[in-house]
């Protein structure tokens, strides 16, 4: 297996209700690269949440007390501190300035996945897509590839650093469960769970410098099973998660 993996640097800046698709093939044309039917496209979250207006005012957010006292203990802008607690389901840790929570999707990620880096202005914030897999498959659908991936950066219990992950899937399982089949020595696999989606998601933020404005990379030559797909596959059932 060869893998191609390509950026597309010609995207324009997104904006509210922008269509994504014809954007992304349009890039593609100027830089003379194809999408076609094997190509896998991931996405930088936030893109997707700018075009679907899933960026959130912060002169419209009221904090609540809790939000305000805690902000104050760590200098923070109490109403971005509201926001991360309205887009959890779940506080799992806050400690030092940081809030680590599961969002609404099963996620678990720093402040619930809001962001103000790459944001003009002072003023607003950009949150999660509503529902990432479905975003992901009307742009595979829009552009008639092999899969897209949406992918964001977290960071990992006990490592340091941020890595990509696929937080929204279409065209391919973002699993691939190799339990009972045998490994190089013949021995039979028992626990070998592979996140093929966060594989090729991390290939691809090689590419895509925080500060790079390259928002989109292709990667083709990879092999995969076709399937629908969802990223909710990559969150652990609670009854598994031995850290809860």
């Amino acid at each position: 297996m060869k893998l191609q993996i390509a950026s597309l640097k010609t995207l324009p800046e997104i904006r509210p209700g922008d269509d994504l698709a014809p954007l992304i093939r349009d890039a593609a044309l100027r830089e003379g690269k194809e999408i076609g039917a094997s190509t896998i496209l991931v996405l930088a979250q936030k893109i997707v949440s700018k075009a679907e207006g899933a960026m959130v005012d912060l002169r419209t957010i009221q904090p609540s007390e809790f939000a305000v006292c805690w902000a104050r203990q760590w200098q923070k802008d109490p109403r971005a501190v509201e926001l991360v607690l309205r887009q959890s389901r779940r506080i799992v840790k806050m400690d030092r300035g940081t809030i680590v929570a599961e969002t609404h999707h099963g996620f678990v990620a720093a402040n619930a996945g809001v962001d103000q880096s790459n944001v003009p202005g002072d003023e607003f914030a950009v949150v999660l897509p509503t529902d990432p897999d479905l975003s992901a498959r009307r742009l595979r659908l829009g552009l008639n590839c092999g899969a897209v991936i949406i992918s964001d950066s977290f960071g990992r219990p006990w490592r340091e650093g941020l890595v990509g992950v696929a937080i929204g899937v279409s065209g391919m399982d973002a699993v691939v469960d190799l339990r009972g089949s045998c490994d190089h020595e013949g021995r039979p696999l028992s626990a070998t769970i592979v996140a093929r989606a966060d594989e090729l998601a991390a290939a691809a933020s090689l590419l895509m410098p925080k500060a790079g404005g390259v928002p989109a990379v292709l990667i083709d030559g990879f092999e995969w099973e076709r399937n629908e797909g969802t990223a909710r596959s990559l969150v652990r059932r609670p009854e598994l998660d031995l850290f809860r």
